[in-house]
């Protein structure tokens, strides 16, 4: 089969199509014929040798969100057979013709969707639920501040936190503001032009919101603490701005009830990662429906032989939205 591959950590340029070797099916796994396949933040970090190994977890291969067809199933698997749609999860393989799924991390596609909009759910709308919902347990009537609305996970989150009845914040850069209030955004903040902690200020008069979910880090942390209503809580999901050292006062955090938790999916327990996809589809996945109030944000696709050219784009941070590598059979070439 045909899949993208590298032989040393670099830049873009290091993805070549390669011809490689059917992954064996498990007793608990899926084998699927991939259609489309998310390009997430930790593709680029393997890339990179972030990980310090060319494998995390199932394969050498990159890639963990899919979307396609099943054509095999394990002994052990329940509830899908030979021809189901399926998107979900794996850890490590998208980037390739087939890959193999635990069926407990997989999902049926919502019969309206296609692949391509179908594989810019699992890895950003699990993420954003796991952090806002379960961890943050945002609820309805609380305020939510999201960083880096505009991109996978916060383009979901942000939709989640409208559907759940929050009042929503949410930077972004200025020329994705519309974008952003489009997804359900009540008040959205051009981070580049307007310092956030002194809108949250002003808009909350001065009682800070209930939750924040951030993926900068170092660079937003002391106004994070600063945004932070008594009892709010601080969601880290990623530290795109540098993970650096932090100084905070442990005073704010006792008196005004404050905590602060960290959240990455790729580094979890394969029985936890199960849990958070069994919640999010409990909770969600029949909203993604004709008349449903969330929608998958496709930001372009890519071919899979064109790899480099989607990894480019996710590094240009230009984006809105998911980037998705299609595998149709041109799509190979």
């Amino acid at each position: 089969m045909k899949a993208i591959t590298f032989e040393a950590f670099g830049t873009a340029d290091v993805l070549t199509l390669s011809d490689v070797a059917t992954p064996d099916v498990r007793p608990a796994d899926l084998l699927v014929r991939v259609y489309a396949a998310g390009v997430n933040r930790a593709d680029l970090t393997h890339r990179k040798g972030g990980y310090g190994r060319p494998n995390f977890g199932d394969s050498t291969i990159m890639g963990l969100e899919i979307a396609g067809e099943v054509i095999g199933i394990g002994d052990e698997v329940v509830g899908y057979q030979v021809g189901d749609r399926v998107m979900g999860v794996v850890g490590g393989g998208a980037y390739a013709e087939i890959a193999r799924i635990d069926y407990r991390m997989a999902m049926p596609i919502p019969a309206q969707l296609d692949y391509v909009h179908a594989a810019a759910i699992p890895e950003v709308f699990v993420t954003a639920h796991e952090a806002m919902l379960h961890l943050a347990r945002l609820k309805a009537g609380d305020s939510v501040l999201i960083h880096a609305a505009a991109g996978g996970v916060g383009s979901a989150a942000v939709q989640l936190a409208c559907a759940t009845g929050a009042t929503v914040y949410a930077t972004t850069e200025g020329s994705k503001l519309a974008r952003v209030e489009y997804l359900g955004a009540d008040v959205v903040i051009d981070y580049k032009t307007q310092d956030f902690a002194d809108v949250i200020a002003d808009k909350t008069q001065g009682r800070g919101v209930d939750v924040i979910i951030d993926f900068v880090g170092e660079p937003y942390f002391a106004r994070n603490i600063a945004s932070l209503a008594n009892g709010g809580r601080l969601i880290q999901v990623g530290i795109l701005g540098g993970g650096g050292q932090v100084a905070l006062k442990l005073e704010d955090i006792l008196y005004r009830h404050q905590q602060i938790i960290g959240t990455v999916m790729k580094s979890r327990s394969q029985p936890e990662k199960h849990s958070m996809i069994r919640r999010f589809r409990q909770h969600w996945l029949e909203r993604f429906d004709h008349n449903g109030t969330l929608e998958p944000v496709v930001d372009r696709t890519f071919p899979l032989s064109r790899a480099a050219d989607a990894h480019r784009r996710m590094e240009s941070s230009e984006n809105v939205g998911k980037i998705i590598l299609t595998l149709q059979p041109n799509d190979l070439l």
